[in-house]
């Protein structure tokens, strides 16, 4: 199964993501914010990223175009799992690099669907 990391300032929110991809079988490690999501990705390579958007200390838009810089993210599929719905966020996520979108808040099988059509 895939090496994932989830990144969301919210505690309740990377609990549910781990305790949902952990129950199929996925290797999950989380982060609170983009700066401890950065420092994570560099020592260790993952199969996917999930990070919400909107967080203190730096935002996911920024995360996403960090990681993308990095060689070894380059082609790491990086979905966005936000409660936003405005297209000028989805476009900026889209244009530094996003795979996809998931919208918060998600259930089971949305969650696993789209992770399913991301990494097989």
């Amino acid at each position: 199964m895939a090496k994932i990391l989830a990144v969301d300032d919210s505690q309740t929110i990377r609990n549910i993501i781990q305790k949902i991809l952990e129950g199929v079988g996925h290797a999950v490690t989380t982060a609170d914010d983009g700066p401890d999501a950065l420092e994570i990705a560099r020592k260790e390579q993952f199969d996917l990223v999930l990070s919400d958007i909107n967080m203190p200390k730096m935002s996911g838009i920024s995360l996403l175009s960090k990681l993308r810089r990095l060689p070894e993210y380059e082609h790491t599929p990086i979905l966005m799992v936000t409660t936003e719905t405005g297209g000028y966020k989805k476009e900026k996520s889209k244009s530094s690099g996003a795979s996809g979108w998931i919208q918060k808040p998600f259930t089971e099988e949305t969650l696993l669907k789209a992770v399913k059509k991301i990494i097989g």
